[in-house]
């Protein structure tokens, strides 16, 4: 699980500006990425976060979940969907309904975005199952972005005038593989996103505290709620995936206010039915605007893979994360004394170095009053702000310690200053003399430096790597 984004200078195959330096907003909405198959979604989507997440190959109908990823432009953050190939599937064939399954998927996807990029093969030209998509986003309520990918040379581009019989607007030329084209894709994404809006109206002294209860299906989080407010505020039920929409509630504590929401139960998207992938992007929201998640893992099976997954992405959303271990009243005394287990714990999420664990019984009550409080240091510590002349004086301390490791052609990186951006994600901008030569491992070893000198424990950090020269 990454917990460091470096982003080099030359991300996207365009210049900065100005503007590019400001540190990113709260997320502004959802883009699905969609297209007949092997029109190179997957390759986009991969381009667009910034990672190899989504699997690459020549084999149409690969992609078969939804997956998802944050993208950050030109201080605007947003989550991109690569789904599956739309296309005409039998309902019955060697892989019974699966194929209508993936199918199902990708209009689901469709309808809760709020900007769709069609992907189009510019070297294909316009086919019949180009147009067969086409005709199903005409019926879309969210504008419509026309990509030509693919479009690596001349001989590629000669048939992208076909793509205008569509009546969807100009095509944007880009190639997914090579990054070309796609900073103008973003910045036609970036222009058709809404602006960002709050569900609930803050105080004036904007200090809420949003906390987003997230885990797996029938792991305790809103008996976890109802066990806080006192009251059952989140309705409770033994059958997993109960609870289908987000439960805001705005409460106050000795701390300040809080809103708390509860989320549905958070499962892999090939588990899911169609109620479920509404809930799972709707919870996915919540954790992309909260500053803190609250991950509720069951005691009785607390290293799932799925867990970590979810602690992933909230720490990509930029949450802090605090770890409930739940149902700790359903282990025996030996197992509750096992400090095996909280090694165990820690090993699991060290993708998160210095996220707190608390043991708890929503039935019992145990730990609960613990909740609140550690969420707020959590949150304090991730709107800390670090001044400059410390930030720096305290880089250069611990480059002298562990100088960086040569480069290319044995050259050395130089760390000429650093600023802390304002943003809701403590984020770094360090101003070096080539971004390529910060390796991720001396990327990492900064971030740890400051989360141990600097009190940044369960929160997660972003440096940035700038481009800039000596006295500048």
């Amino acid at each position: 699980m990454p917990q460091i984004k470096v982003r080099a200078a030359s991300g996207h195959r365009r210049r900065l500006r100005a503007e590019d330096l400001q540190a990113p907003s709260r997320p502004t909405g959802v883009v699905a990425l969609v297209g007949r198959p092997n029109v190179g979604k997957s390759t986009l989507f991969n381009r667009l976060i910034g990672e190899r997440r989504a699997i690459v190959s020549e084999q149409p109908g690969l992609t078969r979940d939804r997956i998802y990823g944050t993208v950050e432009w030109r201080g605007a953050t947003f989550t991109a969907i690569d789904t599956a190939g739309l296309d005409r599937v039998a309902k019955a064939g060697p892989e019974g309904d699966l194929p209508t399954n993936t199918q199902r998927q990708a209009r689901v996807a469709l309808e809760e975005a709020d900007v769709i990029c069609l992907v189009l093969d510019s070297r294909a030209g316009l086919t019949t199952g180009d147009l067969e998509v086409a005709d199903v986003l005409r019926r879309a309520r969210q504008p419509v972005v026309v990509v030509a990918n693919k479009s690596e040379g001349r001989e590629d581009r000669l048939l992208i005038h076909e793509f205008m019989e569509l009546g969807m607007g100009d095509p944007i030329e880009i190639s997914a593989l090579s990054g070309s084209g796609t900073g103008d894709l973003l910045d036609r994404i970036v222009a058709a996103l809404p602006a960002p809006s709050d569900a609930v109206e803050e105080p004036d002294s904007g200090e809420l505290l949003r906390c987003a209860i997230v885990g797996r299906p029938n792991v305790g989080k809103s008996s976890l709620l109802n066990t806080v407010l006192g009251q059952d505020r989140s309705l409770v039920s033994t059958v997993a995936g109960t609870t289908r929409d987000p439960v805001d509630t705005l409460i106050s504590t000795p701390q300040g206010p809080v809103l708390l929401v509860d989320t549905a139960g958070m499962q892999r998207p090939g588990a899911t039915k169609d109620a479920d992938y509404y809930s799972l992007l709707r919870a996915l929201r919540v954790v992309e605007r909260a500053d803190v998640a609250i991950l509720v893992v069951d005691a009785t099976s607390p290293l799932r893979a799925q867990d970590r997954h979810i602690a992933g992405r909230a720490r990509e959303a930029g949450a802090a994360t605090l770890i409930a271990v739940n149902k700790w009243d359903l282990l025996d005394s030996d197992e509750r004394q096992d400090r095996s287990l909280l090694r165990e714990l820690r090993s699991a999420y060290d993708f998160a170095p210095g996220t707190p664990f608390l043991f708890t019984s929503a039935t019992t009550g145990r730990g609960i009053a613990r909740v609140m409080p550690a969420a707020f240091a959590l949150g304090q510590a991730r709107a800390l702000r670090i001044g400059t002349p410390a930030l720096n004086q305290f880089l250069r301390e611990a480059m002298i310690r562990r100088p960086p490791p040569s480069g290319r052609g044995g050259r050395r990186l130089h760390l000429y200053y650093a600023v802390q951006a304002r943003s809701r994600v403590p984020t770094f901008a360090l101003f070096v003399n080539d971004p390529e030569l910060l390796h991720f491992s001396y990327a990492r070893y900064l971030e740890n430096q400051l989360r141990d000198k600097f009190g940044f424990a369960g929160v997660p950090l972003r440096l940035r790597a700038r481009k800039s020269e000596p006295g500048s």
